[in-house]
């Protein structure tokens, strides 16, 4: 009876091994599917929009080919939710990619047979938007099913490493692509790389650490509706995640401030060349991919909300440390060093804000609603960001740029000063008393 225990026990200590082997592999395919994808959506968003431009000069129609990426991703974002949480997530994210790679093969087809035209542009920006938003969110949900709960934070940090390794070298690559080969030859490429991504991601095992209820337990069926409003009932029954979300909403809102200024200052204010302009972006996806590698290798910050409202005060300050250069005369070598160290801290700054913030939604999130509410989220931010980008468009061609950063700043700053108040933040993290309590005198009782 003895031996069959100790068998036992060593069955579950080699299950455990075995699954967390497996686990690593994820990490891994994880990364390198992911850094695929950014990468390939990258160069080819680089490449058409050079090709449009040229095709065109028309500002018109790069912006058409914008709204093209974002609006389809807007609407099916709530659908792709459902999706997630009632489907399987290995098949969707399968699905998506194989979507991916024939509507670049449609492309490639019509390319050859009577040229590349801009209503197949459209059309193909459009079913990649699509596929990138179920994609996306499928994968984000399904985190907490391909890896352990202490490699979570690692899981995201690598996530994001691949988007800012993207970031650097997408334009780079396709720059080089586009001077080098053929718009036939990149799409076969793009084409190629897909299918391994699909190779990759059918090797893994989405139910390893899953909590998902089985289909039997979730018998009662549900319509579309009934289960997007279950999604938002659910987030109002979470205050902490509500207030995480409104602060991360109120952040992407306030961003806008940043996105319009960065380029209105640097380029028609100061002047300065694309080239120039170019290094402080590289900074900042330098600053990124910096600490996505920190957090990929320290251990899981004990005080998410803590260190994210910490760094949503630095980006406020660093803001407003756009304005400086408006204010002060300096040397434009100062300027552009000013901007580049901006520009790196900037990205640190958003690195630190965001990790902690997916780490703690993973795992405060339900496996059945992870879907439905990173859906939710999603059409929220990308409904905010354009309407901040309009706002501040506007704003600027009206006031002078110092007081909208100034101003912006104060708000962001005064935003989360509010919401994540210290109430909120003992709610969250109740321990934090325990830690910052000072020890009573031992002496009392001598």
């Amino acid at each position: 009876m003895f031996n069959k225990i100790k068998l036992f026990e060593m069955g579950i200590v080699m299950d455990d091994a075995l699954k967390l082997r497996k686990a690593t592999y994820h990490l891994w395919t994880f990364t390198i599917s992911k850094l695929i994808s950014s990468f390939g959506a990258q160069v080819y968003s680089f490449a058409i929009s050079f090709y449009i431009l040229q095709l065109t000069g028309s500002a018109t129609s790069f912006a058409a080919n914008l709204i093209c990426n974002i609006l389809p991703r807007t609407l099916i974002s709530p659908f792709v939710g459902y999706a997630a949480d009632r489907y399987s997530r290995k098949m969707i994210v399968i699905a998506a990619q194989i979507s991916t790679t024939l509507a670049i093969g449609g492309l490639l087809f019509v390319t050859l047979s009577s040229g590349l035209s801009l209503g197949a542009i459209y059309a193909t920006t459009c079913i990649l938007s699509i596929t990138s938003a179920f994609s996306g969110v499928t994968f984000t949900s399904s985190i907490t099913g391909l890896v352990d709960k202490e490699r979570i934070q690692r899981a995201m940090s690598l996530n994001q490493m691949s988007i800012s390794f993207a970031s650097i070298g997408s334009p780079a690559v396709g720059g080089l692509l586009y001077g080098a080969v053929s718009m036939p030859t990149f799409l076969i490429m793009y084409m190629v790389a897909s299918s391994f991504a699909v190779i990759l991601e059918s090797t893994m095992n989405f139910k390893l650490f899953s909590n998902r209820k089985t289909d039997a337990e979730n018998e009662k069926k549900e319509t579309m509706w009934q289960s997007m409003k279950a999604g938002i009932s659910y987030l109002k029954l979470q205050p902490i995640l509500m207030t995480i979300i409104w602060i991360g909403l109120l952040v992407n809102f306030l961003f806008g401030a940043f996105e319009v200024g960065y380029s209105f200052i640097l380029i028609e204010k100061l002047k300065m060349p694309p080239t120039h302009f170019g290094i402080t972006g590289g900074a900042l996806a330098f600053g990124m991919l910096l600490m996505s590698i920190f957090f990929s290798v320290r251990k899981e910050v004990e005080f998410p909300l803590v260190l994210s409202k910490r760094g949503i005060i630095g980006l406020g300050m660093t803001i407003g440390g756009m304005a400086i250069p408006l204010l002060i005369i300096m040397p434009y070598s100062i300027v552009l060093a000013y901007y580049i160290l901006i520009m790196f801290g900037f990205g640190i700054l958003l690195i630190i804000v965001n990790t902690p913030i997916q780490v703690m939604l993973q795992k405060k999130i339900d496996d059945d609603f992870k879907g439905r509410v990173f859906s939710i989220l999603e059409t929220m931010a990308m409904a905010l960001m354009p309407l901040g980008m309009v706002l501040y468009g506007f704003l600027y061609d009206i006031f002078p740029a110092h007081w909208i950063l100034f101003f912006s700043s104060a708000l962001l700053i005064g935003v989360v000063l509010y919401l994540a108040r210290p109430s909120v933040i003992h709610h969250l993290h109740p321990e934090l008393k325990e830690v910052r309590r000072p020890k009573k005198k031992a002496a009392s009782f001598s």
